[in-house]
C-alpha cells in the first residue's frame, strides 16, 4: 500500500511536470510570437518616423527651392534691366562723341539738346547694388535638440498603479462614484480602467467563492460613476489599473465599499393558491385555486381519469401543496425577510391592467383569511380599478382616501426604529401617504393582487430624495393620525 501511494503520487507528480514541459513550451513559442509582433510594431513606427521625416525633408527643400527661384527672378531682372541701360548708353556716348567733332554751326543747331539728353540717361538712374543676397544661410537647420530626443528614445515604461481616494468615494442612490489619482505624474496615460465585482466579504477579495470581475474600459478621467446598480451584497471590491498606448500597469490596490441594502424575495410557501409566484414577480392565477379545483374535481368524480390538477405528480401541484397560509379572498404574498431595524426601501411596479392591488408591510401574524390593512398588525395603500379608480390608505380596517394620481411604480420606505411607514412616486419621489406607530415586531413586506401582476425591485438604497423629504415631513409633523395605531 505505501508503495503504492508512492506510485500514484510519483504519476501525479509525473503529470504535473508534464503539464508545467507543455506550459513553459507554450510560454517559449508565446515569447516568439509576440517579440515578433513587437518588432513588427517597432518597425512601423520607424517607418512612420521615416517617413514623416521624408516629408518633412521635401516640404523644406521645396521651400528653398522656391527662395531660390524668387532670388534668381529679381536678380535676372535687375540684370535685364541693366543690359537695357548699357545699351542705351552706349547709343547715347556714341552721338555725343560724333557731336564733339562737329564744327560746322549750323550743324550744331541741330544737336542743341544732345547735353539734356544725355544727362536723363538711364544710366545715371540705375541702383548699382543686387537687390537680393546670395546668402541662403536663414534656410539653415540645426536637428541638434531633435537628435537627442531621438537618442532618448526608450520603450514605453509601465504605469505604476494608481491610487483610490477612498475619502472622495461615494455611494449612494445604487450608484458608486469611484475616484483615484496617479502617484506622479504621467503624461504618457492614455486611459484607466475600473473593474469592480461584489461581495458579502468585508476587507481584500478572496480568491475562491468570489464572482467575477466586471471591467469598464476606456476611461479618461479620474472619476467614475457606476449607475443602475443593484445592491443585492453587502460590499463591492474595486481596483483601477493606467494604461499608455502599449502597456497596462499594475492594479491598485482594491477597496470593499459597503453596499448593503434591503433584498428580498416573494416567500411563493405563503401565498394565496390563486398567486403564480417567482422571485421578484407575482400574477394572480384563476385557474391556481382550490375552489376551481373542487368545481372541476366535481364534474369529474365519476370519471376514471384524475384531474391533472390533483396530479401529485405535478410540480406545480407539489408546490402548491404546503401553499395554505392565505384563502377566500385574501389573495396575500409576503417577503421571504424580516424587517427588525433600519431604514429600508423598496418599489413596486402593477401591471396596466391591474383590477386591485396593494401594497404593504405586516406582522407574521397576519390571518389566512385576513386581508392587508384590514388588521391592526397591518398598514398598506389600496388601489382598485374596478369599474373606477379608487387610491386609498389603510390600516386596521379603516381607510382614508388618497386624492393623488396613482403613480406607475410605488416606492415603500420603513424605518423600523423609527415607527414610520412611508410610500412615494418612485418616479417623482412625491410623498403619497405616511403611517407613524411603533412596530413592536418583526415586519414583513406584504402584496395583495387580484386580476393582474406586480413587480417588486429590492436591493434598493434609500434615495436621497427621500432622506430628504423624511426630514422635512418629520419637521412638520403626522397629519395621518386617524390611521395611526400605537401596538
Amino acid at each position: 500500500e505505501t508503495l503504492q501511494r508512492i506510485v500514484s503520487t510519483l504519476v501525479n507528480k509525473n503529470d504535473e511536470i508534464h503539464n508545467f514541459i507543455d506550459m513553459l513550451n507554450h510560454t517559449i513559442t508565446n515569447v516568439q510570437v509576440n517579440s515578433s509582433n513587437a518588432i513588427s510594431e517597432l518597425d512601423e513606427e520607424f517607418d512612420g518616423l521615416y517617413s514623416v521625416l521624408h516629408e518633412m525633408k521635401g516640404s523644406m527643400a521645396n521651400t528653398i527651392q522656391q527662395e531660390e527661384a524668387r532670388k534668381i527672378q529679381a536678380l535676372q531682372d535687375q540684370l535685364s534691366q541693366c543690359s537695357r541701360a548699357l545699351e542705351s548708353s552706349e547709343e547715347l556716348l556714341e552721338l555725343a562723341m560724333q557731336s564733339l567733332d562737329i564744327k560746322n554751326p549750323v550743324e550744331l543747331l541741330e544737336v542743341e539738346n544732345i547735353d539734356w539728353i544725355v544727362t536723363v540717361a538711364s544710366a545715371f538712374r540705375l541702383s548699382l547694388k543686387p537687390k537680393v543676397s546670395d546668402s541662403m544661410t536663414h534656410m539653415m537647420v540645426d536637428f541638434a535638440l531633435e537628435k537627442r530626443m531621438l537618442q532618448a528614445v526608450k520603450f514605453l515604461p509601465v504605469p505604476k498603479a494608481p491610487e483610490i481616494d477612498v475619502a472622495a468615494c461615494l455611494v449612494a442612490d445604487n450608484c458608486i462614484t469611484i475616484s483615484w489619482r496617479m502617484p506622479e505624474e504621467d503624461s504618457r496615460i492614455d486611459h484607466f480602467v475600473l473593474e469592480y465585482r461584489k461581495t458579502n466579504f468585508d476587507g481584500l477579495p478572496r480568491l475562491k467563492g468570489e464572482q467575477h470581475w466586471e471591467l469598464v474600459d476606456y476611461i479618461k478621467a479620474t472619476q467614475y460613476t457606476l449607475s443602475g446598480l443593484r445592491f443585492d451584497t453587502k460590499y463591492m471590491n474595486l481596483r483601477v489599473q493606467a494604461c499608455n498606448k502599449a502597456v497596462a500597469g499594475e492594479y491598485s490596490d482594491p477597496v470593499t465599499l459597503e453596499t448593503k441594502a434591503f433584498v428580498f424575495s416573494l416567500d411563493s410557501t405563503s401565498s394565496h393558491l390563486n398567486l403564480k409566484v417567482e422571485d421578484t414577480y407575482v400574477e394572480w392565477d384563476p385557474t391556481g385555486g382550490k375552489g376551481q379545483e373542487k368545481i372541476k374535481g366535481r364534474e369529474n368524480k365519476n370519471s376514471n381519469t384524475a384531474s391533472p390538477k390533483r396530479s401529485t405528480n405535478s410540480p406545480r401541484a407539489s408546490a402548491r401543496g404546503s401553499r395554505d397560509r392565505f384563502a377566500g379572498e385574501s389573495y396575500t404574498v409576503l417577503g421571504d425577510t424580516a424587517v427588525e431595524s433600519g431604514q429600508h426601501y423598496w418599489e413596486v411596479r402593477a401591471q396596466k391592467d391591474c383590477k386591485s392591488y396593494s401594497v404593504g408591510v405586516t406582522y407574521r401574524n397576519l390571518g389566512k383569511f385576513d386581508q392587508l390593512g384590514k388588521t391592526n398588525s397591518s398598514w398598506c395603500i389600496h388601489i382598485n380599478n374596478w369599474l373606477q379608480t379608487t387610491f386609498s390608505a389603510k390600516h386596521n380596517n379603516k381607510a382614508k382616501t388618497l386624492d393623488i394620481p396613482v403613480p406607475d411604480r410605488i416606492g415603500v420606505y420603513c424605518d423600523f426604529d423609527g415607527g414610520q411607514l412611508s410610500f412615494y412616486n418612485a418616479s417623482s419621489k412625491a410623498l403619497l401617504h405616511t403611517f407613524r406607530t411603533k412596530f413592536t415586531q418583526p415586519l414583513l413586506p406584504g402584496f395583495m393582487i387580484w386580476c393582474g401582476g406586480l413587480r417588486v425591485t429590492t436591493g434598493l438604497q434609500v434615495p436621497s430624495a427621500v432622506k430628504t423629504l423624511q426630514k422635512s415631513e418629520n419637521g412638520l409633523g403626522g397629519s395621518t393620525s386617524s390611521l395611526n395605531n400605537v401596538a
